[in-house]
């Protein structure tokens, strides 16, 4: 019986810790978005995670929404400084993610300033 209990054990273990690390490390997709970079604050209860919002559309129609991990010091300083202009942003999305790393399945990691097709810089 104790062999038996002790394998369930281990098998449940290893099931958990390879999901986490499956949703942690295998990016569903990867990509790039612009747009004017209309919100990003640090947010949360119990885990403070780093929320922004990207506008797709003069009229704000389409939203762009994305979490930074804590871990990205330099991308987050460049968003806080790119706050209101037009950036492109690079993305990793994942099939699921964490309550402690952010609200959305879209991680930023990386953000380039870029000139606004609307308006002539």
């Amino acid at each position: 019986m104790r062999k038996f209990l002790f394998i369930l054990i281990s098998v449940l273990l290893l099931g958990i810790t390879a999901y986490f690390a499956f949703v942690y490390y295998v990016p569903f997709s990867e990509g790039y978005r612009s747009g004017e970079l209309i919100k990003f604050s640090r947010k949360g209860v119990l885990a403070k995670t780093w929320e922004g919002e990207i506008s797709q559309g003069i009229s704000g129609a389409q939203i762009f929404e994305f979490s930074v991990e804590d871990g990205q010091d330099k991308v987050i300083e460049k968003l806080k400084d790119f706050q209101g202009k037009y950036v492109k942003v690079t993305y990793k999305e994942r099939y699921s993610t964490f309550f402690w790393l952010g609200d959305t399945k879209y991680f930023i990691i990386d953000v380039t300033p870029e000139p606004s097709p609307h308006f002539g810089n």
